[in-house]
């Protein structure tokens, strides 16, 4: 299964130090043939990752864009910008087996990955499983209802 949404693109942002990053991801899904709508940054000058998580959050929110990518330097930032807003539930994932995890169990809706730590193999392998991945629903259904700070 796939948790692509017909007729929404994946949404993309990252700052400079996951630029490069993001290139790999959109030809990756160029080759699978999926639209996306990137957010920015466009080049690697030095720029502030929340001019980008924060838009994309708004767009994954409001139905446009499904599901994020985001990448940083580190991944840390651009999560914890993007889990300020309360219809998202980014994962900061570094291994494949997070990536299922995430989307299993936390039914993850924005992936975001530390672009100065990991391949662009392995970045292409967790995109794969991150989009590939069905959640599991049940008990992960109650907590996640329980994440929202205004319930």
């Amino acid at each position: 299964m796939s948790i692509l949404k017909e007729g929404k693109p994946v949404g993309l942002a990252c700052d400079h130090a996951g630029y490069e990053m993001k290139q790999i991801v959109m030809q990756e899904l160029d080759v699978r043939g999926i639209a996306y709508k990137d957010f920015g940054t466009y080049s690697t000058d030095s720029c502030d990752y929340p001019d980008f998580a924060h838009p994309l959050a708004l767009a994954v929110e409001a139905g446009e864009c499904y599901p994020g990518i985001a990448i940083c330097g580190s991944g840390n930032g651009i999560n914890m910008t993007l889990n300020k807003h309360q219809g998202i539930r980014a994962a900061l994932c570094w291994t494949t087996e997070i990536a299922a995890l995430a989307r299993q169990h936390n039914d993850a809706n924005v992936l975001v990955m530390p672009g100065r730590f990991i391949s662009g193999e392995l970045c292409r392998e967790i995109v794969d499983v991150f989009l590939n991945t069905d959640f599991e629903g049940g008990r992960h259904q109650r907590r996640i209802d329980k994440i929202p700070a205004d319930r």
